[in-house]
């Protein structure tokens, strides 16, 4: 039997954990935190995607559209709250029929369950949705994503995992027999090998083990909405814009949760630290990194305006945001949205200033490094998780 170090305990970690246990591998998960899932996992919209916006054959395709059969199954088999609703990407003037045309073409190659459908069949999903045309896409959910990591970890615990929250890790090198050494901040953990899934700190960690990431993380919060109770009428389901191509967010989207709040959001602003959830978080650190690091200039050139500044304008006001969600829903205003929190998004981004667009994997001896895992990547947890325990045993 072997011993697998895995780090980070968000929902990727702990499904390469399962999976590794499955394969009879004996494993340590470390988190640097007191609790599971306490940043991306624990912070994003609940959705289980579908697959369609990914290009066909990249890892985000296959992974999510055989994921969001996967983590519906794991959810339904251990009790986790989980509703597949359904859908709807909207076109809201002739310009965007193009893009979402190709969606549909996308959604075809991906073997993604969607169909176009009118203005007037769209208002049968979503009466108050205003569109010129949109696209039904069946399989797309609402789930628990910490209900799952808290399922995950219950099996772990059954495995007989070795399960440490407040770890961090401060130091990684080779073992003097091979595998790899993890010194923490009260011993050094002997390892056959590593599996970075390190979320917002993965190019750090990869650094720590000697390893060069081809890519720098650079974090981008996006800030949620919610409408009042007496304003939820408005949206029955799940309601999208079309997404701009050129960008790796999906845009301003309504989602009615499993609690039947709905949420709205989220936008999309440099985050002033990695694990910042307002503005007055701030990381000098972090600053630091972002403005040494080539790529973050050349991709301010490219988006700062008017993309950059119309998200920061947003952020500041409720106005701005009620009106994005307004092109979807005419009928939410101002009154109708109080604020609900924020995410941050580790965002992979190369020197040259482009943006990693699918999971991005690295593997060194004994080591792997998940260096980009954004959305759909809890939705993929499941299929992601096979992969890396392939390339451990390679």
């Amino acid at each position: 039997m072997r011993n697998v170090v895995v780090i980070g305990g968000g929902i990727v970690g702990l499904a390469v954990a399962w999976e590794l246990s499955q394969r009879g591998q004996d494993v340590t998960v470390l988190e640097k935190e007191s609790r599971w899932a306490a940043h991306q996992t624990g912070h994003n919209s609940n959705v289980v995607h579908a697959g369609l916006y990914y290009k066909p054959g990249s890892f985000k395709a296959r992974m999510s559209v055989a994921g969001n059969r996967s983590i519906v199954d794991f959810a339904r088999q251990y009790g986790v709250p989980v509703e597949v609703c359904g859908k709807l990407v909207v076109a809201t003037s002739d310009a965007e029929l193009p893009a979402l045309n190709i969606l549909a073409e996308r959604a075809e190659a991906n073997g993604v369950p969607a169909k176009k459908v009118t203005p007037a069949e769209a208002r049968e999903y979503e009466p108050e949705v205003a569109c010129v045309g949109a696209l039904r896409v069946e399989s797309t959910g609402i789930i628990d994503f910490p209900a799952v990591c808290a399922a995950l970890v219950r099996l772990l615990d059954e495995a007989d995992a070795d399960l440490r929250l407040d770890t961090e890790v401060l130091g990684i090198r080779p073992g003097a027999h091979g595998g790899v050494e993890v010194a923490t901040g009260t011993e050094v953990i002997q390892a056959d090998a590593l599996v970075n899934c390190a979320g917002l700190q993965s190019d750090r960690v990869a650094e720590l083990a000697g390893v060069t990431p081809s890519a720098r993380i650079v974090p981008f919060r996006g800030e949620y909405y919610e409408l009042k109770p007496e304003r939820r009428h408005l949206v029955r389901g799940l309601i999208y814009p079309v997404p701009d191509p050129t960008l790796p967010f999906l845009g301003v989207h309504l989602t009615r949760m499993l609690d039947g709040s709905v949420h709205a959001g989220p936008n999309a602003v440099l985050a002033l630290r990695r694990e910042g959830y307002r503005w007055a978080d701030v990381s000098v650190k972090d600053l630091a990194d972002v403005a040494r690091f080539p790529g973050a200039w050349r991709l301010a050139r490219k988006y700062a305006y008017p993309t950059g500044l119309e998200e920061v304008l947003r952020s500041f006001s409720k106005k701005r945001f009620a009106a994005s969600l307004a092109r979807l829903v005419p009928a939410v205003a101002d009154d109708d949205i109080v604020r609900h929190g924020s995410g941050v998004r580790a965002q992979a981004l190369r020197p040259d200033g482009s943006l990693v667009d699918d999971f991005l994997i690295e593997t060194a001896r004994d080591q792997v490094h998940v260096l980009n895992a954004p959305s759909p990547a809890a939705t993929s947890a499941l299929e992601i998780a096979k992969h890396i325990a392939d390339q451990v045993a390679a």
